[in-house]
C-alpha cells in the first residue's frame, strides 16, 4: 500500500546515526527530565512508520530496546533480523486487522532475539495516522522492554497457582481427616490421589512413635516398602527420627544432602526418582506422637509459603491422628468391657443347635447395651432373651449387666415368662435411671416345640421353616422395659404371651436392631433385607450367624449387634 502524505507534513527524515547517545548513561540526569530521557530511563523508545516507503525510524532508545547500535540499522522493517519471522508476521497481521477494521490504536507483546543469542520480550504500542479520505499513511508508537514484566507476571501466575494447589490440598485432605476415626481413615486420606498430586510429592509416609521407635504405618505411592525401615529407634539417623527428636522440620533440597545426611536412606531410595523431601514432627499439646515424611522428584529448597502449608497440614494431621489413636484405645477397651459382660459361653443343649453373635459399632468409641443368654431349664426347655439398653455409654452397659443378670436369675427361679418380664421392668424402673430397654424372651420346649414369646417394645422373631422360607412371628408386645403402665402394680399382665410351635429342623431368629437398620433406609426394607439372607443362607446354624454378622458389614449405623439362632433338632429315632 503506497500513500503520498498530505501537504504540509513532511515524511520523516532517515535516522541521523551521527549522534544517537544513550540519555540514560548521562552521568547527572537533566531536571527536569524530557521525554527522551524518560522515555530511555524507562527502557522505553519511540518509533515512527512510513508505511508508503515501508521506513521505521527508531530514536536511541528504541535502539537500545532492541539491542541495536545506530550503525547496525538502516531503517529496515525487520529491524535487522532482531525480530523473528514469526513474530514479524505475527505483528503485520496485528497491524492490517486494524487498518481493516478502522482502528486507531493497537498493542502486542512479541519477542526479539539478542546479541548474544537470549529472547527479550518487548510491548509495542502504536497509533495509526490517516489522511483526510482515511486511508493510513503512517504510525507513530513506542516499543519498550517488556522482559520483567512478563517475568513477573508469569511468576505471579506460578505462585497463585501453586497457592491454589496447595490451598486444595489442605483443604481436601482437612476434610479426609475430619472424618477419620481410626489410624487406617487417616492413612487412607495421606494416600489419596488427588491429594497427593496437589501436593506435588510422589510419595507420602506416617510414622507413629511407639516405645521408643518410629513405627512407619504407611508407604506412599513409590512402594518404597523396606521392613528393615518399618521400626527404626528414635536415636537413628533417620529424617523421621530427627523430627521427632527435635521437634523441628527438616527440608532436604537435594539428592546429595540426601547421600550425606542419612546415609543409612540413602541406600534404599537411591534408585527412586527422589530429589527432595519434607520432614515434619506431628505434635499434639508439645508432645510428638509421629513424623510425616514428603518425598518430590523435583529439586531445590521449598518457599516460605510452601512451608507454612505444610506446617499447618501436619497440625491438622496430628489432631486427626492423636484422636483416631484415642478412639482406637478407647473403643478397643470398650469392646473388651462389652464382651466381659456377655455370656463367656453358650451351653449345650439337648435337642437343639444355637448360635450367637455380638458385633459392637465402629461410629461411636462408647460401649453399648445389646446382650444375649441362653437359660436351660428343667424338664428339657431353654430360655433364649436378648435386648438393647438404650445408650452407648458407660451407664448403658452398667444397666445391661445388671438387667441381664435379674432377668436370668428371675427365669432361673421358676417364673413365668410374662412374670420375669414384668419383675425385670419393675427393677429396672426402681433403679432410678433415664435408662430403657427393649427385650424379647422366648421359653422353648424341645420336646414338643412349643414357644411362649414375650416381647417389651422389641423386634419381631423370625423363624426359617424346614422349606427355606423365612416369617416373621406375628407376637403381641409391651412397653420397653422400665417404662411403666401400671398394670403390675393393679395385679394385672404387664406383659402378654404369645404362643406358637417350632418344628423339628425349623430355626428360630431373635436379634437387635442393629442388624437390620441402615442410614438411609426404612426399617422394612432392613427387615426384607433379613429375611431374604436367612432363607438363601447356609443350612447350618453356626455359618448361617457368620453370613448374618457379615450382612452388617461397614454399612451398619452407629449401633451395636447381637444376634441368637435356634434350630430345633429332630428327635432321636428309637432303636
Amino acid at each position: 500500500m503506497s500513500v503520498d502524505p498530505p501537504p504540509g507534513l513532511p515524511l520523516p527524515d532517515p535516522p541521523d546515526q551521527s549522534d544517537q547517545s544513550d540519555p540514560a548513561s548521562a552521568a547527572e540526569p537533566e531536571w527536569p527530565a524530557g521525554p527522551d530521557l524518560t522515555l530511555a530511563y524507562n527502557r522505553m523508545g519511540s518509533f515512527d512508520i512510513d508505511l508508503a516507503r515501508e521506513h521505521m525510524h527508531l530514536d536511541p532508545a528504541a535502539l537500545d530496546v532492541f539491542d541495536l547500535r545506530p550503525d547496525e540499522y538502516d531503517g529496515h522493517m525487520a529491524v535487522a533480523n532482531r525480530v523473528p519471522a514469526e513474530e514479524l508476521e505475527r505483528l503485520d497481521t496485528l497491524i492490517r486487522r486494524a487498518l481493516e477494521n478502522g482502528k486507531e490504536i493497537y498493542g502486542a507483546y512479541f519477542r526479539i532475539r539478542c546479541r548474544d543469542g537470549s529472547r527479550r520480550w518487548l510491548h509495542t504500542q502504536g497509533r495509526l495516522v490517516r489522511d483526510a479520505e482515511g486511508d493510513p499513511y503512517r504510525v507513530i508508537g513506542v516499543v519498550r522492554d517488556a522482559t520483567r514484566e512478563l517475568d513477573d507476571a508469569a511468576l505471579r501466575t506460578e505462585l497463585a497457582e501453586t497457592r491454589r494447589r496447595l490451598t486444595g490440598m489442605v483443604r481436601r485432605v482437612t476434610a479426609l481427616l475430619a472424618r477419620a476415626t481410626t489410624v487406617d481413615d487417616v492413612t487412607a486420606a495421606l494416600k489419596d490421589t488427588e491429594a497427593l498430586s496437589n501436593l506435588g510429592a510422589v510419595s507420602v509416609m506416617l510414622g507413629v512413635v511407639e516405645n521408643g521407635r518410629v513405627h512407619t504405618v504407611t508407604e506412599g505411592r513409590l512402594g518404597l516398602y523396606v521392613p528393615e525401615l518399618q521400626y527404626t529407634r528414635i536415636d537413628a539417623r533417620f529424617p523421621m527420627s530427627e523430627v521427632v527428636r527435635t521437634l523441628r522440620p527438616r527440608y532436604i533440597t537435594s539428592r546429595e544432602e540426601f547421600r550425606r545426611c542419612f546415609p543409612p536412606l540413602w541406600e534404599h531410595i537411591e534408585q527412586l526418582p527422589v530429589a527432595s523431601g519434607a520432614y515434619l514432627p506431628l505434635i499434639v499439646q508439645g508432645r510428638t506422637i509421629g513424623a510425616l515424611g514428603l518425598l518430590y522428584s523435583r529439586h531445590g529448597g521449598f518457599t516460605g509459603e510452601e512451608r507454612n502449608l505444610l506446617v499447618t497440614l501436619s497440625s491438622s494431621i496430628a489432631q486427626s491422628l492423636q484422636r483416631a489413636m484415642l478412639f482406637e484405645q478407647e473403643h478397643d477397651l470398650a469392646e473388651s468391657l462389652q464382651r466381659a459382660m456377655l455370656p463367656h459361653r453358650i451351653p449345650e443343649v439337648a435337642g437343639a443347635r444355637i448360635a450367637v453373635r455380638y458385633r459392637a459399632a465402629r461410629a461411636g468409641r462408647d460401649i453399648g447395651g445389646d446382650w444375649y443368654d441362653v437359660i436351660p431349664l428343667p424338664g428339657g426347655r431353654v430360655g433364649l432373651m436378648i435386648g438393647d439398653v438404650q445408650g452407648h455409654d458407660t451407664d448403658a452397659a452398667a444397666v445391661m449387666g445388671q438387667l441381664r443378670i435379674v432377668l436370668w436369675a428371675y427365669v432361673s427361679e421358676g417364673h413365668s415368662p410374662a412374670t420375669a418380664m414384668t419383675r425385670a421392668s419393675t427393677f429396672l424402673h426402681e433403679l432410678a435411671t433415664e435408662r430403657f430397654a427393649t427385650c424379647t424372651y422366648v421359653e422353648v420346649d424341645l420336646s414338643t416345640g412349643a414357644l411362649q414369646i414375650v416381647r417389651a417394645g422389641h423386634l419381631e422373631p423370625m423363624v426359617r421353616r424346614v422349606d427355606g422360607t423365612c416369617v416373621a412371628l406375628d407376637t403381641e408386645g409391651g412397653l420397653p422395659l422400665g417404662i411403666s403402665n401400671g398394670a403390675e402394680r393393679r395385679g394385672g399382665a404387664a406383659y402378654p404371651v404369645t404362643r406358637a410351635v417350632l418344628d423339628p429342623g425349623e430355626t428360630l431368629l431373635i436379634y437387635t436392631d442393629g442388624l437390620v437398620e441402615r442410614p438411609g433406609a426404612t426399617l422394612d426394607e432392613g427387615l426384607d433385607r433379613l429375611a431374604a439372607a436367612v432363607r438363601d443362607g447356609p443350612r447350618d446354624t453356626q455359618e448361617l450367624a457368620d453370613s448374618l454378622g457379615d450382612l452388617v458389614g461397614e454399612h451398619g449405623g452407629g449401633d451395636d449387634m447381637a444376634l441368637l439362632l435356634m434350630r430345633r433338632e429332630p428327635a432321636p429315632r428309637p432303636r
